[in-house]
């Protein structure tokens, strides 16, 4: 399967952002959904797997990593995904996108290092996403910089957008 670059209306996908759309397969059992894979193309290696979860209405907002490549989908509920590009020298620079995923539009998101990423629960359940980032998490010495999610000069609003 190939994978899919979103770019968001109005502006373009942040440099070295994957967005690989998911396939599900269901039968009269129930349903089958690859996430990641070794041979794909865009594997960056395996860290750990983890499910991290957020409840409808919250942010987990802004971190990047320096060294670690994040490897996420969200597979129950939906969330809204916010990544901002704030690498120096990156042609991107100053970019913002935003994702929707979850039940209704299950992708893969591959995160390079240094990309500002978080997200928002949508929807009415509490929201899972699993991640296969490409290092495991280091207990003494995180890979982890985080900052406020409403006033840390990020230029994204994650307060809902009725119309």
């Amino acid at each position: 399967m190939q994978h899919v670059k979103f770019t968001p209306p109005s502006t373009r996908c942040i440099d070295g952002v994957i967005i690989h759309s998911l396939k599900v397969i269901p039968d009269e059992r129930g349903r089958v959904m690859e996430i990641l894979r070794a041979d794909d193309e865009f594997f960056p290696g395996f860290g750990q797997v983890y499910l991290t979860t957020v409840y409808p209405g919250v942010v987990k907002a802004w971190h990047y990593h320096k060294h670690q490549i994040d490897c996420f989908t969200c597979v129950r509920g939906m969330v809204k995904v916010a990544l901002y590009d704030d690498r120096e020298g990156s042609p991107t620079r100053g970019l913002v996108n935003e994702i929707y995923t979850g039940d209704h539009k299950p992708c893969l998101i591959v995160i390079p290092a240094g990309v500002y990423h978080g997200w928002k629960c949508i929807s009415q359940c509490e929201a899972f996403i699993i991640n296969a980032p490409s290092r495991p998490y280091n207990y003494i010495d995180p890979d982890e910089y985080r900052t406020d999610p409403h006033e840390s000069g990020i230029p994204y609003d994650w307060s809902r957008k009725d119309g």
